[in-house]
C-alpha cells in the first residue's frame, strides 16, 4: 500500500488519535483510533508498534517509523 493512502501515513494516524491523553498505552491508543472510527489499515498499524507505553505523541510516530 502506498503512503498516505488508506490512513496509513504518519500525520493520518495522528488524526485517528485526536483527543488521546499523555502518557498512554498500545491499547489507549487503539480505543482511542476505534473511537474515532480509524480504519482497519490504522488499526493495523497500532497493533503492530513494538513500544508499550508513549509519553507523546512523537512517541508513537517514532514507534510508527521502527514497524514501516
Amino acid at each position: 500500500m502506498t503512503r498516505g493512502v488508506g490512513g496509513e501515513s504518519p500525520a493520518n494516524v495522528q488524526n485517528f488519535l485526536k483527543g488521546q491523553h499523555y502518557p498512554a498505552n498500545k491499547h489507549d491508543l487503539l480505543a482511542t483510533a476505534k473511537h474515532n472510527q480509524a480504519p482497519s489499515e490504522v488499526i493495523e498499524v497500532l497493533q503492530e508498534l513494538k513500544e508499550d507505553s508513549f509519553g507523546g505523541p512523537q512517541d508513537v510516530m517514532k514507534a510508527y517509523g521502527e514497524v514501516r
